[in-house]
């Protein structure tokens, strides 16, 4: 992936420093095993917190108080690397939502190591890359990328861009109202079905980050064969099924929140090789 000296983006806040702590639901739980639980069924969440708000009987919002955020060291080579990825999908989605007669809200893009505060409860290194629609933040820690590479089979740059790709196509869901739509059905329907409406979104999210890599292909030319094969193989290693058998020996579909690894190379290439948003409708598919 050619990605140096392109445009930076100036969305990235860097917290390594600043340590975690907060409240889940306006309570204080134990997330440990929570997280443990959650990272079985899928590791990119769109956001484990208010499941987990969810699950510890929590309503409101927590308050957040962090200081000031400054930009990443300008010598941090995987920073650059989050900072450029990042500003190709504002340029992808901008683009995109105007030529629909919208305005892109950019996210900003939080780098953070151990825990952070958000404004969805504390996020942990251990839920993996998430996105936080109470505050729009795309929330990571950059050492899961050593952990695609070493723990899940996933190494590669373009393999790291697709997980940052995805997270913004969360973003992309709540300003779309997508995500608010599937979570208003939390407690309406039965556990089985709120977990078809979560895999239906988070492809939808793989969707997205295939048009993005459509998209900035055209603008860069900056990917080749090899490059689009390590986000296809990321997307195999992170299914549902795979992360399912290898825990437990067993696959169970109606436990799936992610979709299955066929499911997610299907609807990452869908938007990779169309670049339409119309493409993406997962929710409206009779077959995923």
């Amino acid at each position: 992936m050619r990605w140096e000296g392109n445009r930076e983006s100036s969305n990235v806040e860097d917290r390594r420093g600043s340590g975690g702590g907060g409240m889940i639901g306006g309570r204080s739980i134990g997330i440990g095993t929570v997280v443990v639980a959650l990272i079985g069924w899928g590791v990119f969440g769109i956001n484990p917190l208010t499941t987990i708000g969810v699950l510890s009987g929590g309503g409101g919002q927590p308050q957040v108080q962090q200081g000031p955020a400054k930009a990443p060291p300008a010598n941090d080579q995987q920073a650059k690397f989050v900072s450029t990825v990042l500003a190709s999908t504002e340029d992808v989605w901008t683009q995109i939502f105007k030529q629909g007669g919208a305005q892109y809200r950019e996210p900003k893009l939080v780098i953070f190591r151990g825990a952070v505060p958000t404004a969805c409860g504390t996020g942990q290194s251990a839920m993996g890359p998430f996105y936080c629609p109470g505050d729009q933040k795309v929330y990571l820690d950059m050492d899961f990328f050593d952990t695609m590479s070493r723990q899940l089979g996933a190494p590669g740059e373009f393999a790291r861009a697709y997980v940052i790709a995805h997270e913004v196509g969360h973003h992309v869901q709540t300003l779309l109202g997508t995500t608010d739509k599937v979570d208003s059905m939390r407690g309406r329907v039965s556990q089985r079905d709120q977990n078809a409406l979560s895999v239906r979104l988070e492809l939808q999210a793989d969707c997205y980050a295939g048009i993005w890599a459509n998209h900035s292909q055209q603008a860069k030319n900056w990917l080749d064969q090899s490059d689009i094969e390590s986000a296809i193989n990321a997307a195999q290693q992170i299914g549902d099924d795979k992360l399912q058998r290898q825990q437990t020996g067993t696959v169970r579909p109606d436990a799936f929140t992610h979709g299955s690894s066929a499911q997610r190379v299907r609807w990452f290439t869908t938007g990779l090789k169309t670049g339409s948003v119309q493409s993406c409708d997962t929710f409206s598919a009779q077959s995923i």
